[in-house]
């Protein structure tokens, strides 16, 4: 192919208004897919239980259409445009003019600013596109958990899997040995202290999905990326989790999702990986 024409298909701008695009799909996902999990659970224990339940209406990412939660109105594909819908229609429903959630343009814009970034940090070639992919999955993943305080599998394994593929084919800038390497200490790294702190307080202080997300960040960015992760998620966890105890009065004794900090000390060691490393471990 014409590497112009690579460049221009594969430039930041045109990962911005692909980010956009995405990001108006990952609202789906991000309410759509707990919905399904929940609705596979209860006909999973259903039968296995014996019992008959009233079935709920089956529900796809792609099936029924996107509706008005207020009215039902069904949205029209030019309501549907990633921001300019928004915009507008003014944040309200074209029919009963209920207020839309800012969050959905939030996301959209979100998803497109890293796209761009991933564009701007690993230049006009093929393999931006599956760190497009990586980063469209933690915005996936990160408003999942803020939502249900669950991670699901069906997304953070294929997530590690796909690294540590694209790590044997030379895909991205990360060996085979430290891909694994990175899965394996990102996934025990927490397994360690989930049981330590069950060990000394008594109950459950993550969830097993917390694993698999730094096992997943781990096999795309190696095992030297694992130290700074979690120092940062740790910290900004740290620091917003005694704001809501302080200022919003949060019951300490109810959990907060890590999920949101360790999918943004992913995205700051994807761009800025070299730099936090040398913070913790100086050149020699």
């Amino acid at each position: 192919m014409d590497p112009q024409l690579v460049g221009a298909l594969l430039s930041p701008l045109t990962l911005a208004v692909l980010g956009l695009l995405i990001g108006s799909f990952l609202n789906v996902v991000i309410h759509r897919m707990p919905l399904m999990m929940e609705r596979g659970w209860r006909m999973e224990s259903a039968e296995l239980l014996g019992v008959t339940i009233e079935p709920t209406p089956e529900i796809t990412l792609s099936t029924p259409r996107s509706r008005c939660p207020s009215c039902g109105h069904q949205i029209r594909w030019y309501e549907n445009i990633p921001v300019v819908s928004y915009l507008s229609l003014r944040g309200k429903c074209s029919a009963c003019k209920a207020p839309i959630s800012m969050r959905y343009p939030a996301i959209e814009i979100l998803t497109g600013l890293l796209f761009a970034a991933c564009g701007v940090h690993f230049g006009a070639q093929p393999t931006v596109l599956l760190w497009c992919g990586f980063a469209a999955t933690l915005v996936a993943l990160a408003f999942i958990d803020l939502d249900t305080s669950f991670l699901p599998d069906d997304l953070t394994l294929p997530l590690m899997w796909v690294g540590i593929v694209s790590a044997a084919l030379g895909w991205i800038p990360v060996t085979l040995s430290a891909s694994v390497a990175g899965a394996v200490i990102g996934y025990l790294s927490l397994w360690f202290v989930f049981h330590a702190y069950r060990l000394i307080r008594g109950k459950e202080g993550m969830g097993a999905g917390d694993f698999k997300l730094l096992a997943a960040l781990g096999a795309w960015m190696g095992w030297q990326a694992i130290p700074s992760i979690i120092l940062l998620s740790s910290a900004v966890g740290a620091i917003v989790g005694i704001a809501l105890i302080v200022f919003r009065r949060h019951d300490r004794d109810v959990p907060i999702p890590f999920g949101p900090y360790l999918a943004g000390g992913g995205v700051a060691a994807l761009f800025f990986g070299e730099q936090l490393s040398r913070l913790w471990m100086p050149p020699v």
